[in-house]
């Protein structure tokens, strides 16, 4: 969006700070800052100064942090019990377009994780899930491919669709004549001056295409491109070749088949081919799209997430939610602690931060009362979208987890017929949560601060 107003302006920053900590919880972030703005006005209007507020709402962040902490649940998964993993994902999957197939898009995300997780480290590359979309098929069709899939196909269309055991050359040299860097002409006056020239020329593609082929090859993927003389050799000589293949994948391909980029004929070697257990060309539907997938790769570290649907709206909506559900994957092999969902943490907060604020004298103890209610904002929220009455719901969840003193009671969106969490299996990750908090509260926080935008214009 093009946003004019500054504050605005602060607001998309804050969601897109969200993102790139945690990866998702940025519409929670906006409403929560929202609300906190939207309170911090009553209290200006009763003229409580704004340092004082922001005072009051930095020591209730802090109270509703550690309570987080304290409500939060360790959560136990390991490689091969992947269902508490599959059901996190699906929770922040719930909210997005694509709720119709969470389940299938959850295991996904999960597997294409632990795929390149490395659980001892807790650590995860995300760079290394390559997300690729094609409009066609429908959503059910996603799939998840140990291994790379390049949107190219064969240089040559007689040559073979399917190698197994694929040894691969990658280079990111052309496949013709070196040229002189100088500036040069050559005169041709003779019949066999010309003949000579291409024999020449003819002699070192052979040399090239024999290069290849001594060291075993038997798959070429080419950086750039090469003339028709050089793909008819290669078409001769039965090897197969890829070209204009880009540098990003190039070097995912090298990742997953192990084998190294090539920048010069004369440094190919054997130890430096990638090893693939089969590359297969496959067509889609009746276009002529194809798509190259390398598989059962050496080092299948390198996974591709391949999106089908309907339209190109639909393909970018669905890497978007499925960025988030992998980023909530990661978190939670980060650090696994969890929160529960559907409003429930906020509540909880809200309650614990509503009985902190009589403890302080002071102008604070408004500003701290009105942080409660704000906490209170995102089940209200929750609430009003699942067609519920937003604050009957809610007094009545509220009224519910002081009685029981059950921290896991939330709003029960989807009409289960229970309100604990627990038993919904919606739960989210606490790094989220507490980050969402903080980063509102020290947004607003700034806001406070600023007296009054001028906008040039004006002037």
């Amino acid at each position: 969006m093009d946003v004019d107003n500054q504050i605005a302006k602060l607001m998309v920053e804050l969601s897109r700070s969200q993102d790139y900590e945690i990866g998702y919880g940025t519409t929670g972030v906006v409403v929560m800052a929202g609300a906190l703005l939207e309170q911090a006005e009553k209290l200006l209007e009763r003229g409580i100064h704004p340092i004082r507020v922001a005072e009051g709402y930095e020591m209730a962040s802090r109270i509703a942090f550690d309570h987080l902490e304290r409500i939060s649940q360790k959560f136990e998964f390991s490689g091969d019990n992947i269902e508490p993993l599959v059901q996190t994902c699906m929770t922040t999957l719930s909210s997005k377009i694509v709720n119709r197939c969470k389940r299938a898009l959850a295991e996904i995300a999960v597997k294409a994780v632990l795929a390149v997780a490395d659980l001892e480290r807790k650590d995860v590359n995300l760079d290394l899930i390559k997300v690729e979309g094609k409009v066609g098929g429908k959503l059910e069709d996603t799939e998840l491919i140990y291994g790379i899939v390049v949107d190219k196909d064969m240089s040559y269309p007689q040559m073979p669709k399917r190698i197994e055991d694929a040894k691969i050359a990658i280079l990111t040299c052309p496949f013709e004549p070196l040229k002189p860097k100088t500036k040069h002409k050559v005169d041709i006056d003779t019949v066999e001056k010309f003949q000579t020239l291409r024999e020449q020329e003819q002699k070192y593609f052979d040399e090239m295409v024999q290069k290849c082929k001594d060291v075993g090859a038997t798959l070429v993927i080419c950086q750039w491109g090469f003339d028709d003389e050089a793909n008819h050799l290669l078409m001769h000589r039965n090897l197969p070749a890829v070209r204009w293949v880009g540098g990003v994948e190039l070097e995912l391909i090298a990742i997953a088949t192990g084998g190294r980029i090539v920048p010069r004929f004369q440094e190919l070697s054997s130890e430096k081919l990638g090893k693939a257990g089969l590359v297969r060309e496959k067509s889609f539907g009746t276009t002529k799209d194809r798509m190259l997938y390398i598989e059962k790769c050496a080092n299948s570290r390198a996974v591709t997430i391949f999106i089908r649907g309907g339209n190109k709206m639909m393909i970018e909506e669905t890497k978007r939610s499925l960025h988030d559900a992998l980023c909530v994957a990661r978190n939670l092999i980060r650090n696994n602690s969890i929160v529960y969902g559907g409003g429930s943490a906020e509540i909880s907060c809200s309650i614990a931060v509503e009985t902190a604020a009589d403890r302080h004298p002071g102008v604070e103890q408004y500003a701290i009362r009105s942080f409660a209610d704000v906490l209170d904002a995102v089940p209200l929220a929750l609430a009003e979208n699942s067609g519920l009455p937003p604050i009957d719901t809610l007094t009545a969840v509220k009224a519910q987890q002081v009685k029981e003193s059950n921290p896991h009671c939330g709003i029960d969106c989807n009409d289960v017929g229970t309100n604990d969490m627990k038993e919904q299996n919606a739960f989210e990750t606490l790094i989220g949560k507490q980050q969402q908090i903080l980063l509102a509260t020290q947004v607003v926080k700034m806001i406070l601060k600023i007296d009054d935008v001028i906008s040039p214009s004006d002037y």
